[in-house]
């Protein structure tokens, strides 16, 4: 008889709590550091109180993997108690986590890391299917080849308000950032689903509710296989009107059986900086 299969996932998944009780998921945090003072992602520390740091300060925080050794603390009590494990991590080309997540299961037994070539609810979304199929019986193994086949079928994408927080962390120059917010531009950051690595898409430029619905628009009318099961709207905090101006407009697109609006974690928050939003989705073969 095949062991019973737990689904984990590194905190940056960004599922809500309930998503995370109803399938049974148990997340590890990431580490932020403020002022000298490290903390666990999304535990004892929130995105807004990172954003005003940032702006008393103008320091971002630091950012820091999850360690071999608190994968393996992390993993051996579920080991213990007889069940396999599948881990999806945040994608490797972002964060260390991954490479460090396999490390950890190479001295365990019965531990499956999968690296999720992705970020956020893009990541949520393996987290999720490896969850159905963890509820349908299937062993481990088999459980992370189908999660690994689904990568390139998951799709991350955000738009960014200002790029104030991207400069600071080093990702664009100040000129750059003057630019865009002088010109009002709003890019499309999006991964690469084949290997993780973020790039600037479209450059949309306009009042954000605007730019947004025509972000959604361009995104969903991009596939013609869209999977119907779920769409996540994540965001780093924006206002409740924008927010549920993108759910009635995904709503009214008819296209989804659920639509979930989650928030961001302080690692992903903590690069982008408040007002950015993303819809991610899967495709179908």
């Amino acid at each position: 008889m095949s062991k019973k299969v737990l689904i984990t996932a590194d905190s940056t998944c960004d599922l809500s709590d309930e998503l995370k009780q109803r399938y049974g998921i148990v997340t590890i945090p990431l580490h932020i550091t403020v002022n000298d003072t490290s903390y666990d992602d999304m535990e004892n520390i929130t995105p807004d109180e990172i954003y005003d740091n940032f702006y008393k300060t103008g320091k971002l925080p630091k950012t820091s993997a999850i360690s071999v050794g608190e994968y393996q603390s992390f993993f051996k009590p579920m080991l213990e108690k007889g069940f396999e494990i599948v881990h999806i991590n945040l994608g490797g080309a972002i964060s260390a986590s991954a490479k460090n997540c396999v490390l950890a299961a190479q001295e365990l037994s019965g531990v499956y890391p999968v690296d999720s070539f992705n970020l956020s609810t893009a990541s949520g979304h393996l987290v999720i299917e490896a969850a159905i199929a963890a509820q349908k019986g299937m062993s481990g193994k088999e459980i992370a080849e189908k999660v690994s086949a689904l990568r390139a079928k998951t799709h991350g994408s955000f738009i960014i308000d200002k790029l104030n927080f991207l400069r600071a962390g080093g990702r664009c120059s100040t000129l750059a950032m003057l630019g865009a917010n002088l010109l009002n531009l709003k890019p499309c950051i999006e991964v690469n689903n084949k290997d993780g690595s973020m790039t600037v898409g479209k450059k949309y430029r306009g009042r954000l509710d605007k730019v947004l619905k025509q972000y959604v628009d361009e995104k969903l009318a991009q596939y013609s296989n869209i999977k119907k099961d779920r769409i996540f709207i994540t965001h780093s905090g924006i206002s409740s009107e924008i927010e549920q101006s993108v759910y009635e407009l995904i709503k009214e697109k008819d296209y989804f059986n659920e639509i979930y609006i989650t928030r961001a974690s302080c690692t992903i928050s903590s690069h982008c900086g408040p007002n950015t939003l993303g819809i991610l989705f899967m495709t179908e073969d």
